[in-house]
């Protein structure tokens, strides 16, 4: 047994969540980052999707929890937060709301229409009524959440129609809502909207659809 003293030094470093220290090769000319790839393609996922869902974006998802720690401070340097639903396993980002001079919103996603808005509202209160679980809904039954709307804008029943199906394929582009194999009118609603509709959103689209309901605020229903 050799009694030379061990080079600590050359020793591979540990960082705080376990990983060996790697030699890292770029992934293109002048690519000068300090994170692991799996890191930078994570980030670059949050940044360009409304959400990372575990259900559909496994590898994705695992890594924006693995590095979630690294992820943060990226998007802190933006003015960015990062939100991670363990209890449905879903992932985004937020713009940090606080003052700022000098700061720039980088998130600058389309906004909803009226009408997108106040289904995700109704679709929010039922998934929270039931326990945040997924649940089937059909189009029929989504056309009857608006039965109670009479305003001056919608009376045509073919446009009112037109903007009730227009909010549903919305929402299913942002994979809210899935169409289900046996049935192409009827949907799985998923968790994730309890996760984007939050407590102060859902209390501003209320008061949007009681406008709807008591047919003011005309120029507010047209998308």
């Amino acid at each position: 047994m050799s009694d030379s003293p061990i080079d600590f030094a050359s020793l591979p470093e540990v960082d705080r969540n376990g990983r060996a220290s790697q030699q890292r090769r770029p992934r293109f000319d002048g690519d000068v980052s300090a994170m692991p790839d799996r890191a930078c393609w994570a980030l670059q996922h949050l940044l360009t999707r409304r959400y990372i869902s575990s259900e559909s974006d496994t590898d994705v998802y695992s890594w924006v929890k693995e590095y979630r720690s690294d992820l943060a401070v990226r998007l802190s340097e933006l003015d960015l937060q990062l939100r991670i639903v363990d209890d449905i396993g879903i992932a985004f980002i937020e713009q940090a709301r606080y003052e700022s001079a000098k700061g720039i919103k980088l998130l600058r996603r389309e906004p909803l229409g009226t009408y997108d808005s106040i289904l995700a509202l109704h679709l929010a209160q039922m998934m929270r009524a039931g326990g945040d679980q997924s649940f089937l809904i059909t189009r029929d039954e989504i056309h009857g959440l608006f039965s109670g709307v009479l305003n001056d804008t919608d009376r045509d029943t073919v446009t009112f129609t037109a903007r009730i199906d227009a909010a549903i394929a919305r929402l299913a582009g942002l994979d809210i809502l899935r169409k289900t194999r046996d049935d192409e009118d009827s949907y799985t609603v998923s968790p994730v909207i309890s996760a984007i509709m939050t407590a102060s959103v859902i209390t501003e689209l209320q008061q949007q659809f009681e406008a709807l309901l008591n047919g003011s605020g005309d120029d507010a229903v047209r998308d």
